[in-house]
């Protein structure tokens, strides 16, 4: 008889947006096809049900001993630093562990995911050299999160797109309109904007607004339940299933 392995929450921020729920159900449903005999959830920090909490509590009634929390996140900053450990640290009920896994990102399934999409928009991914393309993301205060989307842009472009530019529609600078113009008088005769978020809401729609004003010629769709995307949370399960079973036992993350 072996054990029971323990089970995956994936961890969303939320949005009022519907469409951001349909995308977390489509992801929590393609990794449990991947994971058969793991118990996949998902909670929410905010906005929509099951709250986080209610998602613990839910897995402990029903006899689950030990869990992975895996963030729908593609960088670390305050959600995966703070936010999240918090919850887990004060909500997780009595006779249950967790471990929390780390962000999505960076990985090099994300690049290819966001390459599927663009190609998925029409972008011209074969006459790269005349292309620009903005690198659109939600924006953080974070500077390790910044950091993080810029050096993707750089390892991005060296496969051979004219330019890529990170943009962000919240918190900090350049807007997607600004990196356009940038890229316009850079010379690009093709511009693409690659939204480099999970699921449509509040934030991708406004980078889609931003390209539409400033003319990009592409405007690719959020990763959604793209195969890249359901390949890297299952990675990040086993990463985490690993860690805390290394460290005697899984255990609430700090």
């Amino acid at each position: 008889m072996t054990d029971t392995p323990p089970a995956l929450l994936l961890v969303a921020h939320g949005s009022r947006d519907p469409r951001h729920a349909a995308t977390v159900a489509a992801l929590r449903t393609r990794v449990a096809a991947r994971l058969p005999g793991v118990r996949v959830t998902a909670g929410f920090l905010d906005l929509r049900t099951p709250d986080v909490p209610t998602a613990l509590t839910r897995l402990a009634e029903d006899g689950v001993r030990t869990a992975v929390a895996v963030p729908l996140l593609l960088t670390h900053a305050f959600h995966a630093s703070t936010d999240i450990p918090d919850v887990l640290r004060t909500a997780t009920p009595p006779g249950l562990a967790v471990h929390q896994a780390p962000v999505l990102g960076p990985s090099p399934l994300l690049l290819s995911a966001l390459e599927r999409r663009l190609r998925a928009a029409g972008a011209p991914v074969h006459a790269r050299r005349t292309t620009g393309v903005v690198l659109a993301a939600a924006g953080s205060s974070d500077p390790t999160a910044t950091a993080t989307i810029e050096a993707l842009a750089h390892i991005w472009q060296a496969t051979g797109w004219h330019t890529v530019h990170p943009a962000y529609a919240s918190a900090t600078g350049p807007r997607t309109e600004d990196a356009i113009r940038t890229l316009r008088a850079q010379g690009c005769r093709h511009i693409a904007v690659a939204r480099y978020m999970l699921a449509p809401g509040r934030l991708p729609d406004r980078i889609a607004a931003g390209a539409a004003t400033a003319g990009a010629d592409t405007v690719a769709e959020p990763l959604g339940a793209v195969r890249e995307v359901v390949t890297l949370l299952v990675r990040r399960y086993e990463e985490g299933a690993a860690a805390a079973a290394g460290a005697n036992g899984v255990r609430a993350a700090a």
